[in-house]
Order: structure tokens, then C-alpha cells, then sequence
């Protein structure tokens, strides 16, 4: 069992305070793989009082000083992605080949996209021909509090990391205690890249202990979170009294229109999609809402889909999907299928308990129901695992209210061959982001919501900006 118990703080690994042991457990085989210590109050206030210390000197450095970080800690990044690969199914069970594919990949293309944003970004910009001496200028916050989650842990770290030290702001990162082992890898690679002592900081503990202690701390200018609604409000409310700027990315629950004129593949892609990670995205189109003359079809393709994913442990090679991270994910998702069940969806894959041959790890079987109506649980909740529920609706009006009767609006989706309908529907969605036909947000889309999803813009220049102030200054001086 790995011995991961330091903090790296101040450009050092360092022990606790106060131990505080903490073992993370594989999810296929329930066995633990690390022991770490959450951190003390003591810990966080040397973290920050560390990135704010640094601060002034890091603020300063031109742009190409800092790009010159991030294209290094992209080059290591890309030479321990095995390493990388190998703690993240461990950590949270996303399978081998998937782990180094699109996980390990999400944050190298994140730290390519901020790389090729960054160099094109104007820190200081006219604001018009109108008034020729009025500028807007982009400065860094301050301290930064990171806050992560465990289902995609490099796409988040890596969303935030980044484009915090670009943007000349300090960072103190708190990743999921479920899942630490890669962030305490993307310390390693920003030490050996040779960031500053204090620039860059991480202390381990659960939302309760640092959590809350980074969005109370009064040195802390900026708290960016992903994860529960339920906690982002609890971070707004704990931040609110320091009046620092949040920053909230959190839950989904997204309609997947599928219109009769949609592709063929429409239904097997949305399907994949949300069973995808073991459903653990808060992207996932969830609620797959199908026109009724197409309905029936579309319920027999999706269970199909159910029945020929095969799920197995992370530590194989293939396909598959891997267990859900936790026992108490697990349990939810095993309530939240026997709710659906209780409440008279019609359950056409899947179901509760461990599939066929697997007596340990906390995997869960590909489930579908059909004849949802959206006010049931399992349409207004998030589930977080691979669950879809099928809703039959009758015109492109009905399509859109189900859509967006929803406490969320992070992601949704549309399929048809119709491009006016198309873009008139997209228009109606409330929603950060809509993706049509498969086609995915090129590369520098921002990634955020509305509603209780939070307002967060992650990713390319409007991700870089988040993590700056802007100031508004006349009499400039074009000239000099």
C-alpha cells in the first residue's frame, strides 16, 4: 500500500500537522491502495500563507515566463501519462485503456488548449474607437482555492490549475479525498517543471476540514469548485462573509432530444454516451427524450446498448466500463434504480445488484427505463451512475419544456437532420452548452452551465479570464 500522507507545500513535500489517516480504497476490488492524512487547519494556513507569500513575485513575471511552466508541465505531463493512467483507475476505476485515453488525455488537451489561448490573450485591450484613451486590463486574483472532484480528476485539476498560474494568480488545491493519487502525481510534475516554492500548493482533506477552510480563509481571493450542488451552495454561503469571488462548476441531469428525422446512430451514441465512465459525468445525457413515432425503436436500440456493455475491472485492458468510485456511490445508485422501479418506470436493462459473476467491487449494472415521466426521481435527480431514463414527447414545444423542466442546465443535447430546427431548438435550451448530432464543442469552447449547475466558464479564454479581475483605466497612453 502506497504511503502518501505528505502535503506539498511551499515547493516541499511535508508531513501533517496533525495525522490524520485516511485509506483510498480500490473500487474493483474494495482493497486499499494508498493511505493518506486529511489536513488541519494548520495545514491549509501554511498552504496559503505559502501562495501568498509567492504571489507578488509570481504575479510580475511576464506571460512568457509563465507560458515557458506550462509548456514544460505539459512535456512531463506527457512522459508520466502511464504513471498518470495507472493512479487514476486505481483511485477512481476508470478502466485501463480508457484511464490513458481520455482521462489521462482530457488534461493533456486541456494544458494544449490553455497553451494556444495564452499566447494569443491580451492582457490589456482598447475598449473601442468610440474612446480612444479607455482600456480594459486582465490581473490576476490573489490566492486561489482549487477544489475538485474524483470523476474525471485530471480534466478538472488541470481546468483550473493551468489557467491560474497563467493568469499570474497563486494556488492552493484541494483535490477529492476519494481520489487524490493523480493530483499528488501533478504536484510531482509541476515540482520537477521548477514552478516557484509557493506558486503552486496542495494540501489533502474532505469538504468539512480544507474545504471549508479554504472558503472561509480571509487570504484566499478566489474559491473555483466542481463538484454537488448541494456543496457549492454550502461554499457560496461559507465564502460569503470574506466576499471573495466564486467560482461554481456542478451537477447535471441532460436531455438528449432525439427527433424522428435524427441519424441512426443517434440513440446507440446517446446511449454509450451516458453509460460512459460508469455514468459518472456530470455531462451525461441522462434523459434521453425520444419522438413518439420513433419511441419504440429507440427504447429497444438503448436496451440493446445496455446489454452489450460489459462491465470488469479497471485494471484490464478494453471497452468496458469500471466499477462506480465508492460503496456509498454505489448504494445511492442501487436506491435511486429501485426508486425508479417503485415509482412505475418501465426497467428494460438492467437493475439492481452486482452483474452476472462479479461478487466484489462496486460495479453496477448498465440500466434503461423507458415510459419515464419527467416528474419521477430518477428524471430530476442526478443519479451518477449509468442510468438512462427514456421520455417519449409528441412535438418540438413538449421536447423543449421537458428539456428544461430541471433544477440543472449544464449540458443538453439534439439530434436531427433538420439545421433550422436544430439551431432554433439549441436557442430555447437552458443551458451552458448544447451539442448536436455527435459533434463535440471544438476545442477552447468554454465548459459551464446555468441554474443549479453553477456559472462557472471553463476552458480556452473565457476559462482564462476567470481566474483574472478585470480593471477599466482611461487616459491610456497607446503610445508608450
Amino acid at each position: 500500500m502506497l504511503d502518501k500522507r505528505k502535503f506539498y507545500i511551499d515547493g516541499q513535500w511535508v508531513d501533517p500537522v496533525k495525522a490524520n489517516d485516511l485509506e483510498v480504497i480500490d473500487p474493483s476490488t474494495e482493497e486499499p491502495v494508498a493511505v493518506i492524512s486529511l489536513g488541519d487547519q494548520g495545514d491549509t494556513d501554511a498552504a496559503v500563507a505559502a501562495a501568498k507569500a509567492a504571489f507578488p513575485a509570481w504575479s510580475r513575471t511576464s506571460p512568457e515566463e509563465r507560458l515557458a511552466f506550462i509548456e514544460k508541465i505539459l512535456e512531463i505531463y506527457e512522459r508520466r501519462a502511464e504513471d498518470m493512467a495507472w493512479a487514476i483507475s486505481h483511485e477512481m476505476g476508470a478502466p485501463q485503456d480508457m484511464s490513458l485515453g481520455d482521462q489521462v488525455g482530457a488534461g493533456r488537451g486541456h494544458i494544449r488548449n490553455f497553451i494556444r489561448a495564452f499566447r494569443d490573450f491580451r492582457f490589456v485591450r482598447p475598449l473601442g474607437d468610440h474612446a480612444p484613451g479607455s482600456v480594459t486590463a486582465w490581473e490576476p486574483v490573489g490566492v486561489v482555492g482549487l477544489i475538485t472532484p474524483w470523476n474525471w480528476p485530471m480534466n478538472q485539476v488541470t481546468l483550473k490549475v493551468i489557467p491560474a498560474l497563467l493568469a499570474g494568480d497563486t494556488a492552493v488545491l484541494k483535490p477529492s479525498e476519494i481520489a487524490p493519487l493523480s493530483s499528488m502525481l501533478f504536484a510531482e510534475i509541476i515540482d520537477e517543471a521548477g514552478v516557484p516554492a509557493g506558486v503552486f500548493n496542495l494540501v489533502n482533506g474532505d469538504g468539512a476540514g480544507v474545504g471549508t477552510q479554504l472558503s472561509v480563509h480571509p487570504d484566499v481571493a478566489m474559491i473555483s469548485f466542481t463538484g454537488s450542488t448541494r456543496a457549492g451552495i454550502a461554499i457560496t454561503k461559507a465564502a460569503a462573509d470574506s466576499l471573495k469571488k466564486v467560482v461554481l462548476e456542478l451537477g447535471g441531469k441532460g436531455a438528449n432530444i432525439v427527433f424522428a428525422d435524427a441519424d441512426d446512430k443517434a440513440v446507440v451514441r446517446g446511449a454509450a454516451h451516458c453509460f460512459y465512465n460508469s455514468g459518472q459525468s456530470c455531462n451525461a445525457p441522462t434523459r434521453m427524450l425520444v419522438e413518439r413515432s420513433v419511441y419504440d425503436r429507440a427504447v429497444e436500440t438503448a436496451a440493446k446498448v445496455a446489454d452489450r456493455t460489459s462491465v470488469g475491472s479497471a485494471h484490464q485492458p478494453g471497452k468496458h466500463i469500471g466499477p462506480v468510485v465508492s460503496k456509498a456511490q454505489w448504494e445511492k445508485i442501487q436506491d435511486l434504480i429501485q426508486t425508479g422501479i417503485d415509482e412505475g418506470a418501465r426497467l428494460v436493462a438492467g437493475g439492481t445488484g452486482l452483474p452476472e459473476g462479479v461478487n466484489r467491487g462496486y460495479f453496477v449494472r448498465p440500466t434503461v427505463f423507458a415510459d419515464v415521466s419527467n416528474d419521477m426521481t430518477i428524471a430530476q435527480q442526478e443519479i451518477f451512475g449509468p442510468v438512462l431514463s427514456i421520455i417519449p414527447f409528441d412535438s418540438e414545444d413538449e421536447a423543449i419544456e421537458i428539456a428544461n423542466d430541471t433544477p440543472y442546465g449544464l449540458t443538453n443535447y439534439v439530434q436531427s437532420q433538420d439545421g433550422a430546427r436544430r439551431n432554433r431548438v439549441a436557442r430555447q435550451l437552458q443551458s451552458g452548452m448544447v451539442e448536436m448530432n455527435g459533434e463535440p464543442r471544438g476545442p477552447g469552447s468554454a465548459f459551464g452551465g446555468v441554474k443549479a449547475s453553477g456559472r462557472a466558464r471553463e476552458g480556452g479564454v473565457m476559462g482564462l479570464e476567470e481566474f483574472m479581475d478585470s480593471k477599466a483605466i482611461s487616459g491610456w497612453d497607446r503610445e508608450a
